[in-house]
């Protein structure tokens, strides 16, 4: 069985996961998953190509080891991750924030009064690289706070490698799955100001379309149509997976001459077509 200590100089930059964000104990539940980079199928001489599914009685023991740690962050049990994660492991959040195992580690801690929270592991697959075993799965979270119940989404790799006759966690990475918000009632919702065509580039608009009693959307003529879900006047969110914020902007006799488009943390500017002010 090959020493983890000595794998290609690649592997030190396996993405793993933990959601720490300092103190904030709401973000703190997120601590998790982990991303092998690819140079993992080259990790071993011996390991095949292809992945093979996992015996039955291997997937079993993945799914529950996952399963304990992600119990762990929401009992505050830090000797779990201590013991599972390999020594050199580095943990990527959903967030970008990386984390290597003292780090993480140290992140886990029961939860202060008014706070509770629990991590499900669904969905998960299991596949077999040699020594090394990849799981994906879906990182289900219920959160309380003061009485206030959330739940948030995570698709999750997490890559464990077969060291010293144990499995350990050699690398995580979530993303968080975008979920339909809650609804939101705006007063006196100005809906007739945003119908338009409005464009970034040369045969790309958004069209904006009023239907009835709400905004939908479509990013070509002819396109199925999405919600746009009202958060404040001139301000929503759109429907489709991506969830993106949508910013109406106007000039300074009040009219609507532009949208934005926030997307991954940038503004997609368009400009509305002339005929539809």
């Amino acid at each position: 069985m090959r020493d983890i200590r000595h794998v290609p100089a690649c592997v030190a930059k396996l993405m793993m996961f933990t959601t720490h964000r300092g103190d904030c104990p709401m973000n703190r539940l997120r601590l998790r998953r982990v991303f092998a980079c690819p140079a993992w199928l080259l990790l071993l001489a011996s390991a095949p190509a292809c992945a093979d599914e996992a015996p039955a009685s291997l997937r079993k023991e993945i799914v529950a080891l996952t399963q304990q740690l992600m119990d762990a962050v929401g009992d505050g049990n830090a000797d779990v991750w201590q013991r599972v994660l390999a020594d050199d492991a580095l943990i990527t959040d959903e967030f970008g924030r990386r984390q290597d195992k003292t780090e993480a580690v140290k992140g886990i801690h029961p939860f202060p009064a008014g706070f509770s929270g629990s991590i499900e592991v669904r969905d998960p697959h299991v596949r077999v690289y040699g020594d090394t075993v990849v799981i994906d799965f879906e990182d289900y979270e219920r959160e309380t706070v003061f009485g206030q119940k959330f739940v948030v989404r995570y698709i999750s790799t997490a890559t464990y490698v077969h060291h010293a006759g144990a499995w350990k966690l050699a690398g995580m990475l979530d993303v968080t799955l975008p979920t339909q918000a809650p609804m939101l009632n705006v007063r006196d919702l100005p809906l007739a100001d945003y119908p338009g065509t409005y464009r970034y580039g040369p045969g790309r608009a958004f069209i904006i379309e009023r239907d009835g009693d709400k905004l939908v959307f479509r990013t070509k003529a002819g396109r199925p149509a999405n919600a746009l879900d009202p958060i404040a006047k001139d301000v929503f969110m759109g429907g489709d997976d991506e969830k993106n914020l949508l910013v109406f902007r106007r000039d300074d006799s009040g009219r609507v001459t532009e949208l934005i488009e926030r997307r991954k943390f940038n503004d997609l500017r368009l400009k509305r077509d002339a005929a539809a002010k």
